[in-house]
């Protein structure tokens, strides 16, 4: 069946995937297109990060003679939280911990984009250095 990986700022439709159970395979070039990650000698690797895989471990994370990868392992060993809908075949990526916790620890508030009254777009970057009054309201 096939699946739609939500990672970082991607949504990907990706025919190939094999979902079984909490896991979640995918060829390399699915990997890649999806998440930005690649298969290198190092490990997995996003840019120039790369996390290593053990090899006692290797069969959890590589298969079908090193052209499948589980996205899902590679996620739980960086701590990001995951989320699926077998239903619907959707699979969410969270933000691992610690980068959240970095985010969070700058008290920089994430750079967003709103529609004042008059339909003008106004960005939080536009105002950074200035002092600003966030409001928010919800009708629920």
């Amino acid at each position: 069946m096939p699946v739609t990986i939500l990672y970082g700022d991607r949504s990907s439709p990706v025919a190939s995937a094999t979902a079984e159970g909490n896991n979640l395979w995918l060829s390399l070039a699915d990997l890649r297109t999806a998440t930005g990650w690649e298969l290198k000698p190092q490990g997995a690797c996003l840019n120039d990060v790369c996390v290593p895989i053990p090899a006692a471990r290797e069969a959890e994370f590589v298969r079908a003679n090193g052209q499948q990868f589980n996205l899902t392992a590679l996620a739980q060993s960086q701590g990001q939280p995951i989320v699926h809908d077998d239903t619907h075949g959707v699979w969410f990526f969270g933000e691992a911990a610690g980068a959240r916790g970095q985010a969070l620890a700058s008290l920089q508030a994430p750079d967003f984009t709103l529609p004042d009254l008059d339909g003008r777009a106004h960005s939080l970057s536009q105002y950074r250095g200035k002092k600003v009054l966030l409001v928010s309201w919800a009708s629920w």
